[in-house]
């Protein structure tokens, strides 16, 4: 998947949960891509501006978002492993894993 098919995915399944209520950035790694999803709004702003506020920043590959949204990646085993990185709030990403797993 490449960062058009990736941002549309991650509008789907967040428009089908309940508001967040955070600002996230995901950093792709190796791509150098970035998604950005404003929480605050229902149904969420997710798009690939760079914005300095975010509440947690998740660095990740576009290879394991993808694995991730899809089931195939555990997220606690992805972050143990370093496939997935997080700054800020350890709680706003736990959130998004959540409702990656509905």
């Amino acid at each position: 998947m490449d960062l058009t098919e990736l941002t549309e995915e991650m509008r789907k399944r967040a428009g089908q949960n309940v508001k967040l209520g955070y600002k996230v950035k995901f950093i792709l790694e190796e791509e150098d891509g970035i998604i950005f999803w404003d929480g605050t709004e229902h149904p969420p702003a997710i798009d690939n501006e760079d914005r300095p506020d975010a509440t947690t920043t998740i660095r990740i590959s576009a290879e394991n978002l993808q694995k991730l949204m899809a089931g195939g990646l555990d997220p606690t085993l992805a972050y143990m492993t370093g496939k997935l990185k997080v700054e800020g709030s350890m709680g706003v990403a736990l959130k998004l894993t959540s409702m990656f797993s509905d």
